[in-house]
């Protein structure tokens, strides 16, 4: 069983690789799907890192704060790109990825 205290942290991963799932897939549909590429690859690394993340904890890796502090970095240019977008699944993944940002920051710490 991995450790509690790790719970929140991968619930944060959990829900931020689902929103950046989500805004990776909008983007595409979007008019101009060019002006999304950075937000686009950074949604690809950012659900890549929090599924990995979630991972590592969940198996109680002995490198999950390191991984989480990468998570934490990624998160947050994710965050800072999809904040600069009005479109709705924008936001919503920069909200998640904020949030995620700061569950990993804790964890690492």
């Amino acid at each position: 069983m991995y450790n509690q205290s790790y719970e929140q942290c991968i619930q944060a991963c959990l829900e931020c690789m689902e929103a950046c799932n989500v805004c990776y897939d909008a983007c595409l549909g979007e008019e101009n799907v060019k002006m999304m590429a950075d937000c686009i690859r950074l949604d690809r690394e950012c659900a890549d890192i929090c599924a990995f993340a979630a991972k590592s904890m969940q198996s109680n890796s002995p490198f999950a704060k390191q991984i989480c502090s990468l998570c934490a970095e990624i998160c947050e240019a994710c965050g800072n790109e999809c904040k600069k977008h009005d479109h709705d699944h924008c936001q919503k993944c920069a909200e998640a990825c904020f949030k995620c940002a700061e569950e990993c920051r804790k964890m690492a710490s």
